[in-house]
């Protein structure tokens, strides 16, 4: 006979800071994503009373210093663009992790200074263009630039790469963007 689990008690105001301290200390996150994961909380647990507003907690996290929207927006759009990704999708992953217009309108110049760099970064991990180990037909070529727009890049720049025979050089788009 198994023996049966306690129900878990229901959240109040100090465990559900707690939680999210917890949170902030463990994940890079922004104030979206903080309150999206209250939110969950409180609705798996519950709450002992009325409960307070998940994006007010986030708030103050945010005010105390925990939760940097701006910083973990330049981190995120670093990191995707060391990985080749291009600033569409950079655009999205911070869309979609909550982090405000204005601060992903802050960190738009950063992320257009590095277009070119990461679409040959892309182009050289996918062995793409200037990058393959021999030319591309007309089909492959078309392929390797819908993986590229899918990466984020623009179709222009994707095709451009693409195009390009294996040992060419690629300096050129770096000066352009």
């Amino acid at each position: 006979m198994r023996p049966t689990r306690r129900p878990v008690p229901p959240l109040d105001r100090p465990a559900l800071d707690r939680l999210a301290l917890r949170y902030v200390e463990r994940f890079a996150t922004t104030r979206g994503k903080l309150a999206a994961y209250l939110t969950r909380k409180i609705r798996e647990r519950g709450f002992d009373g009325t409960p307070p507003d998940p994006a007010e907690i986030a708030e103050r996290f945010a005010e105390l210093g925990y939760v940097n929207d701006r910083l973990y927006a330049e981190s995120k759009a670093a990191a995707m663009a060391r990985r080749g990704l291009g600033a569409r999708r950079v655009g999205e992953a911070l869309r979609h992790a909550g982090v405000q217009a204005e601060d992903a309108e802050a960190i738009a110049p950063q992320v257009d200074a590095r277009v070119g760099q990461s679409a040959i970064d892309f182009a050289r991990r996918k062995r793409i263009g200037p990058f393959a180990a021999e030319p591309a037909d007309r089909e492959r070529i078309a392929k390797q630039v819908a993986a590229m727009v899918r990466a984020g890049h623009a179709p222009g720049l994707a095709w451009q790469l693409a195009r390009m025979n294996p040992g060419d050089d690629t300096d050129f788009l770096l000066d352009d963007r």
